[in-house]
């Protein structure tokens, strides 16, 4: 999943929150320890729905459908998945999309020193340019992947290839969101009571 889909998924505070989208930014153990212990819960759960997500029957299959480019078309879906929730927000939220991406931003403006290089750099340009609310915009979809091909250090033109494929069927992407995403809603609160619990027992 992407940024809009792992902020709303720890959107019963702020703490979470946070962790939801540092997952991205936050890698091994050692960096963990900077942060208190509901972000890092957060961060480590961001982490366990990627792999949640990666090994759903419905997105297996979805990729299965770009080919030889179903290597990277994870990330093309991550991001179509995001227009999807945005397309749809009521359906999943009574809080007006424009009130939960300020809240994202409020947030990451309010712990920027802190934050990891990256994100730090790009958070004030997310926020300026309402990359979470533009993804209600089904081109928003194209211009994300377009972005993140050139950050690559190789093989963004397969991403980029990707997008025509998704364009001949997205009705396939919708039918996969519609099948996994209720079950993720699920997974993610057994997940994160299982690190709850599994912090709970640990001397």
């Amino acid at each position: 999943m992407n940024y809009l889909a792992h902020t709303w998924l720890a959107r019963h505070s702020d703490e979470a929150l946070l962790g939801g989208l540092l997952g991205d930014f936050i890698h091994g153990q050692v960096a963990l320890l900077d942060w208190p212990l509901e972000v890092t819960h957060e961060i480590l759960l961001h982490r366990r729905i990627d792999r949640y997500t990666d090994t759903h029957p419905a997105v297996t299959a979805a990729r299965a459908g770009f080919g030889d480019l179903r290597r990277f078309a994870g990330i093309v879906l991550d991001v179509y998945f995001d227009h999807l929730l945005a397309r749809d927000w009521s359906q999943w939220n009574d809080t007006p999309l424009s009130d939960f991406t300020a809240r994202v931003y409020r947030i990451l403006d309010e712990h920027h020193e802190q934050l990891p290089p990256r994100l730090k750099r790009i958070a004030p340009h997310m926020a300026a340019e309402d990359w979470l609310g533009s993804y209600r915009h089904r081109d928003s979809v194209d211009g994300a992947i377009r972005g993140i091909s050139t950050r690559l250090s190789r093989n963004g033109d397969k991403l980029r290839a990707c997008l025509p494929v998704l364009h001949a069927d997205e009705a396939n992407a919708d039918a996969a969101f519609e099948a996994f995403f209720p079950e993720l809603i699920k997974a993610t609160s057994l997940m994160r009571a299982d690190l709850h619990n599994e912090a709970a027992s640990t001397p």
